[in-house]
């Protein structure tokens, strides 16, 4: 089949509103009842968090093409503007489902469990308002700083996401209302814990500023206020070709975050209609851009209020991450890796080992050399603190730190001045390119020679995101692939380009190729009637080339099984071109960001993990690196891993022909997640147990309610 046979728009699903279909797959987390209450809040609080970078940087993109009178369309054939008109009326539609859960069903089911929310400070008892009056006095009052907006003193900078308070007040007789912006400060607990007969009762601290607020403007009469937030164009505009220093430049336009375009507005639903009007003209902000909130503006608060002391009984249990069995014996991380191949699951097994393989690499007197990239790591790293180590102990440590991984580039320029100061050598980024590939590398001198240890991984090199980010990591000293991480490290810090690989495929001159090599190899054996099947679990899929690929492979007869956590632009169902298409997304306790992927291969198997998504980003214009699993066992663990989510029917929500997703229809079917039975499977391998003889589906679950049909 040609491929412009599956080019058409109308094959094709817009980038930006998948990724809100992602955003109320949460929210659908949020409503579900089956889910502890606290966790519900916590999925609540995430969908708010979650909009916040959509508009900073998806939504800011679009509206700079629409100021750049860009008008070529999108792959579903939607123009810049026409993509802000759909993400408008879809994000106000799911702000009306955000409070609507928040204030039907979660409040009420919080006050059942002991725990009122009061959402105005007209709903104090005497006793309340005493204490809030003294706390404003003594604590609040003297954070504030009350800004008035007249011929003298000009509109101020309101900093992006911080939550305000704007007032109109009383003028002198014949003049205008006089206009002013206080800033709830951020230094204070937004949520206050206030004196209560029974149970805990919290409100909002800026409530307790609007209640007191004709404080801040003495001999003048407050006539209304309410609390408002802005959301600005977060998205950095870097020219690399022509910036002297890549990370003085960063460093200049992280200064200009905070004088970006305001792109959102968001207000209370009561607002008084001049006070907004007010807000509209000094902001510059059109009406489509204007977000009326049924109750509290900025619901990421919601994280503070589950992680309250005392209702344990409303969160699932913690889960801690488990040990790996074949790293727990005396021996050095070297040895152990020498012995074999070992697959990580995290977070289901500690990310330990991981930190252990660059510590003890940085105290081996027999390593010569570690090598690294690092895209996002944590706020207090004991990797960072590793590699500096290494250095003064003299190793030869080389580290690219990516500068431009979003929202941390200024932690990342922090670690990276620390790691030059310690002797590391520090490789700022790539021109043009991320450097979002996983992968560790140290040299060691042994007595048959010199031998390559390297560590591939799914997820980032950050201790704290381990424990949450669901990722695979494989160590290794195969020689093939050593080779393959020396060409490439040698290919980052200088100007070497290899040939060829042995094993590794790498972004951005390589991938994309391979993975259209193996999915024509699935079609073409379809089409001679050979066994061919895909099943691949990433992030995102969004690249036009790919998805017209998996078009034609479902057309040859092509099973493909797609578990795809987020963006999803493939539609499911089409006749004769994606009949033989499914695609899942898990939205779970933790945040599914393994990419895997299975090639039938007539009968022989391939897997293959990775770095990357499939998205034009991530194959063009980026480094990563996808590497094989060849290991027997660890290849059958992998497929394990897939076919436990392909089963999964409590946090699976399926794709349908018209775009929606819907979750399995559980009744009288046996009850299986597959984030639970990985958690329960760690401890049986940490404890020494084997797997089940009989696979995934004997784990004990839960058995849903039988349906009438079931009974009858």
């Amino acid at each position: 089949m040609e491929p412009t046979q599956f080019d058409k728009p109308e094959y094709y699903e817009n980038r930006e509103l998948s990724w809100l279909k992602f955003n109320f797959r949460i929210l659908n987390e949020a409503r579900d009842k089956s889910n502890l209450l606290m966790e519900r809040l916590k999925f609540l609080s995430i969908t708010a968090s979650n909009l916040d970078e959509f508009f900073m940087i998806r939504v800011a993109s679009l509206k700079d093409m629409v100021h750049a009178k860009y008008k070529k369309t999108d792959i579903a054939g939607l123009t810049a503007a026409q993509q802000l008109e759909k993400i408008s009326e879809e994000v106000h539609r799911m702000n009306q489902s955000q409070y609507s859960i928040l204030n039907r069903s979660l409040l009420p089911a919080l006050k059942l469990q002991g725990l009122t929310l009061l959402l105005s400070h007209e709903e104090m008892n005497p006793t309340q308002l005493e204490f809030s009056d003294k706390y404003f006095d003594e604590v609040v009052y003297p954070a504030l700083t009350p800004m008035a907006v007249d011929a003298a003193r000009p509109f101020p900078l309101i900093l992006n996401k911080t939550l305000n308070i704007a007032a109109l007040l009383e003028a002198p007789e014949g003049e205008d209302t006089l206009f002013a912006t206080i800033q709830v400060p951020s230094v204070l607990p937004r949520v206050v814990t206030l004196p209560s007969e029974e149970g805990i009762t919290v409100i909002l601290l800026e409530e307790i500023i609007e209640r007191n607020i004709g404080k801040l403007f003495q001999n003048h009469k407050v006539l209304c206020a309410s609390p408002y937030r802005i959301m600005r164009n977060a998205d950095l505009t870097i020219d690399e070709e022509d910036a002297a220093d890549l990370l003085k430049e960063i460093q200049k336009q992280l200064k200009k975050r905070q004088w970006g375009e305001v792109i959102r507005l968001e207000v209370n639903d009561s607002m008084d209609k001049d006070l907004l009007k007010r807000l509209k003209k000094e902001l510059n902000i059109k009406d489509d851009d204007i977000y009326k909130m049924n109750g509290p503006i900025d619901l990421r608060f919601l994280m503070s209020i589950s992680g309250m002391d005392g209702f344990e009984e409303l969160h699932d249990p913690k889960y801690i991450p488990q040990p790996v069995p074949e790293t727990q014996t005396d021996e050095d991380i070297f040895t152990q890796i020498k012995r074999g191949d070992i697959l990580l699951h995290h977070p289901y097994q500690s990310f330990d080992p991981v930190i252990r393989f660059v510590r003890e690499a940085a105290s081996d007197p027999n390593v010569l050399a570690i090598k690294q990239t690092l895209y996002r790591v944590s706020g207090n790293s004991p990797i960072i603190r590793a590699l500096a180590d290494a250095a003064e102990n003299g190793k030869q440590v080389t580290v690219l730190v990516e500068l431009k991984a979003r929202f941390d580039e200024e932690n990342n320029i922090n670690w990276a001045k620390m790691l030059e100061k310690a002797g590391c050598h520090v490789i700022y980024g790539l021109v043009g390119l991320k450097t979002h590939s996983k992968i560790t590398l140290v040299v060691r001198r042994e007595e048959d020679g010199i031998c390559r240890y390297v560590h591939l991984g799914t997820g980032n090199y950050n201790d704290s995101t381990a424990k949450i980010y669901s990722d695979l990591g494989l160590f290794t000293c195969a020689p093939l692939i050593g080779a393959d991480a020396t060409a490439l490290f040698n290919m980052i810090s200088g100007y070497s380009e290899p040939d060829k690989w042995n094993k590794l495929a790498v972004a951005p001159y390589w991938l994309r190729d391979k993975f259209l090599e193996l999915i024509h190899r699935e079609t073409r054996h379809a089409l001679e009637g050979k066994p061919a099947r895909i099943i691949a679990k990433m992030n995102s899929l969004c690249d036009k080339g790919i998805i017209e690929a998996l078009y034609e492979a479902s057309a040859a007869g092509v099973t493909i099984d797609l578990i795809i956590r987020g963006i999803c632009c493939l539609k499911v169902g089409i006749p004769g071109i994606s009949e033989n298409i499914s695609v899942r997304s898990i939205v779970g306790t933790f945040l599914e960001h393994s990419r895997i992927f299975y090639f039938e291969c007539n009968g022989a198997p391939e897997i293959y993990m990775g770095s990357a998504d499939w998205m034009p980003r991530n194959l063009d214009k980026r480094v990563e690196v996808l590497f094989p699993v060849e290991d027997e066992r660890w290849k059958a663990e992998v497929l394990h891993i897939l076919e436990l989510q392909l089963e999964d029917n409590t946090k699976a929500h399926v794709l349908q022909p018209d775009g929606s997703y819907e979750k399995i229809d559980k009744r009288g079917k046996t009850l299986i997640g597959a984030q639970k039975y990985f958690c329960e499977e760690a401890i049986r391998k940490a404890a020494g147990e084997a797997k089940n003889p009989s696979g995934f589906r004997t784990f004990t679950p839960a058995t849903a309610p039988e349906s009438p049909e079931t009974r009858k």
